[in-house]
């Protein structure tokens, strides 16, 4: 089975649309979405019907969705993430609120193969990005396969018994990682997005599980007409600009 793994689109419609034409129909099994499809981005209810029109078999939510959805408030939020946060809520169609409203919490088991989650198996906000934190997050996960988002950074953490290591890709287009007996793993494919891992190019993963294998892989996509919808909608002008940046 292979499955197209895709996580923070943030209302990036540019950039979904580049992942999506680079893994064509058929390419993949199945499609999993690891939460935050809203917030940021100018393209809120075309990215949700993008994605609702994808038919997933399985979507976990992020805390911008329960925010930009009114289920949560955004009292931990900064000040550009409200804006944007505010912003989606009032843009939203009634439909697509109630579609983001009613999107369960991770984890998630997906055919008894992979663990999805937004922050962590262990806590659905929490952010992983240090060493102790993953270690945690592995210990607590239920499938020796686990994918996360929320952090926007593109890396693999495994743990073998007392044996831990840290994979960040590099800039190449495409990076494959064995899945090793006895290890479990702990995956960020990274966002589509928005990236903060320096790469302003779109991220996301394939999972082969018949093959053992998942390959990170970035795309490019027009930066600028995303940022440039942005600025048009009248959000924090910062949102834009870090686009370029990938951070």
């Amino acid at each position: 089975m292979r499955y197209l793994i895709l996580s923070d689109l943030h209302s990036n419609l540019e950039a979904l649309e580049a992942v999506l034409r680079a893994v064509p129909p058929g390419t993949c099994d199945r499609i999993v979405v690891l939460g935050d499809l809203v917030g940021y981005g100018a393209d809120p209810n075309a990215v949700v019907d993008r994605v609702r029109a994808l038919a997933p078999a399985a979507i976990v939510r992020g805390n911008h969705d329960k925010v930009s959805a009114g289920v949560e408030p955004a009292d931990s939020f900064n000040d550009a993430a409200r804006h944007a946060a505010t912003w989606t809520l009032d843009a939203l169609t009634a439909a697509n609120r109630e579609y983001l409203a009613g999107l369960p919490a991770g984890p998630i088991i997906l055919d008894e193969v992979l663990e999805l989650c937004h922050g962590s198996p262990d806590d659905e906000d929490e952010y992983v990005f240090e060493p102790t934190d993953a270690i945690e997050a592995l210990r607590a996960a239920r499938c020796n396969v686990c994918f996360f988002g929320h952090t926007h950074v593109q890396i693999v953490y495994w743990l073998s018994g007392s044996d831990f290591d840290v994979i960040v890709t590099g800039p190449d287009e495409e990076t494959t990682i064995r899945v090793e007996e006895g290890r479990r793993y702990l995956i960020n494919p990274g966002s589509v997005g928005q990236p903060r891992d320096g790469d302003a190019r779109a991220a996301f993963a394939v999972f082969d599980s018949d093959r053992g294998e998942v390959t990170l892989r970035r795309v490019t996509y027009p930066v600028a007409a995303a940022a440039a919808k942005i600025t048009a909608a009248g959000l924090p002008e910062g949102l834009a600009r870090r686009l370029a940046l990938g951070k």
